[in-house]
């Protein structure tokens, strides 16, 4: 076996796949916990593991995707204001199967920089883990997660910094 090849092509097959080209079959349980553990396996200054993950699926998921849409209502000025997007947003989430917040617990032990770093390299063990395991995924920033904190029950010291889409891919044709 050699590791250095399979890791070049674990490397080459990550991407950010949407969610129009997942299908409506269910991750398994088995294969969301292995993607959540990989995030363990990152590097920490201090040992402050920032990274916070908010795992939405089912009704739970639906209301996130309301409270997107909702946001973008309320924030969003009415010349700018665009009824299709509203519309679009808790759609967009209902085509994933599950949706991570990606969250950082900032510790004030170490600057902000090591810890927003340290959970990115967290998300991309996910991105990583999807890749091996055929999931499509990718990590989307829209400004409506700035005012996600209180819907998250987020502290003073934490921040969403986005969320992940996951599902499986549908079939080649």
């Amino acid at each position: 076996m050699d590791k250095s090849k399979i890791l070049k092509e674990i490397l080459q097959s990550r991407k950010s796949t949407f969610p129009q080209n997942y299908s409506t079959e269910k991750i398994e349980d088995s294969v969301l916990s292995e993607i959540l553990e990989s995030t363990k396996y990152v590097p920490s200054h201090k040992k402050t593991y920032p990274a916070r993950f908010k795992v939405f699926r089912g009704e739970e998921k639906d209301q996130l995707g309301n409270q997107l849409a909702k946001i973008y209502q309320e924030t969003t000025a009415p010349e700018t204001f665009i009824a299709k997007k509203f519309e679009d947003i808790p759609h967009k989430i209902s085509m994933a199967d599950t949706v991570i917040a990606i969250c950082i617990d900032f510790s004030g032990k170490v600057p902000e920089w090591e810890e927003i770093a340290s959970t990115a390299a967290a998300v991309e063990n996910m991105y990583l883990t999807c890749a091996v395991n055929e999931i499509g995924c990718y990590w989307s920033t829209p400004a409506m997660i700035r005012h996600l904190g209180g819907f998250l029950g987020l502290k003073e010291n934490q921040k969403c910094y986005g969320l992940f889409y996951m599902g499986k891919l549908k079939p080649e044709l």
